[in-house]
C-alpha cells in the first residue's frame, strides 16, 4: 500500500504514521519496500497495527513510550484488551438503555426537589439522555432520598456537592480495578465470558465496598473518641 492508502484504509494521517514509524511503533521494517527515496509500499498489516495504537492513545491515554513495549511485548494482548473493552462497554450500554426511566417518574417515585436534580446532573453525578436516568442514576437518587428522609438536608449542611467527595475518593480505586480486571482477564477467557465474569461481580462488590465502608466508618469513629 502507498503512504496515502495506509492513511486513507486506517484514518490516521500520513504525518502520524510517519511519526509512528520513526518512533518504531509498527515493528521491523523488513515488510516495506521502497521503490525510491520518496516511495515506499507498506505492508496491509499495518492498517490494524495504525488504528490499535491510536485508540490506545486516545481511548486510554497511553503514551507512545508505553504503546511500544506493550506492542513489542504482546501485539495480541494489546488487541485483546481493546476487544475486551469494547465487549464491556456494549454490554453495559444495552443494558442501561433497556431500563432507563423518565424523569416525570423520578418525581413520582422520589421526593427529590427538581432543583436538586439539575444540580447532580450539572455536576455530573447523574447523566441522563433523552429516554431519561439509568439504573445507576436511579440508584443514585433512591439513596440521595433516603439520606434526606433521614435527616442529612440542608439545614444541617448536608448538600449534593457531598457527592463529589465520595467520587473523588472512588475515581483512583475503579481505574485501578479496571486496570487489574483488563490485565487479569483479557487473553485469558473469552470476552463473552469475561463480560459475563465482571456482570457476576457487580452486587458481591456493592456489598463489600458498602461492609468495608461501615466498618471503617466504626473504627474511625472510636478513634476519634480515643
Amino acid at each position: 500500500m502507498k503512504m496515502s492508502e495506509l492513511a486513507q484504509a486506517s484514518g490516521v494521517s500520513s504525518g502520524t504514521i510517519k511519526h509512528y514509524l520513526r518512533e518504531g511503533l509498527l515493528g521491523a521494517r523488513e515488510g516495506i519496500v521502497r521503490t525510491s527515496r520518496n516511495m515506499a509500499y507498506y505492508p496491509p498489516e499495518f492498517v490494524d497495527r495504525i488504528r490499535l495504537i491510536k485508540r490506545l492513545q486516545e481511548e486510554r491515554f497511553m503514551p507512545l513510550a508505553l504503546i511500544k513495549k506493550t506492542m513489542d511485548a504482546d501485539p495480541d494482548r494489546a488487541r485483546a484488551i481493546v476487544e475486551l473493552e469494547d465487549r464491556i462497554l456494549e454490554s453495559a450500554i444495552r443494558a442501561r438503555e433497556s431500563g432507563r426511566v423518565s424523569r416525570a417518574e423520578i418525581r413520582r417515585r422520589y421526593a427529590i426537589p427538581s432543583n436538586v436534580l439539575d444540580r447532580l446532573e450539572q455536576l455530573g453525578v447523574l447523566t441522563p439522555n433523552t429516554r431519561g436516568y439509568d439504573e445507576d442514576d436511579v440508584a443514585i437518587i433512591e439513596a440521595l432520598g433516603r439520606f434526606r428522609a433521614g435527616g442529612y438536608d440542608e439545614r444541617l449542611g448536608f448538600t449534593v456537592y457531598d457527592t463529589i467527595r465520595y467520587r473523588e475518593a472512588l475515581e483512583p480505586l475503579v481505574a485501578e480495578e479496571v486496570s487489574v480486571l483488563l490485565d487479569r482477564l483479557a487473553g485469558e477467557v473469552e470476552p463473552d465470558r469475561a463480560v459475563e465474569i465482571i456482570a457476576s461481580g457487580a452486587e458481591p462488590l456493592r456489598d463489600l465496598i458498602g461492609a468495608m465502608h461501615s466498618k471503617l466508618l466504626l473504627g474511625q469513629l472510636r478513634r476519634v473518641r480515643g
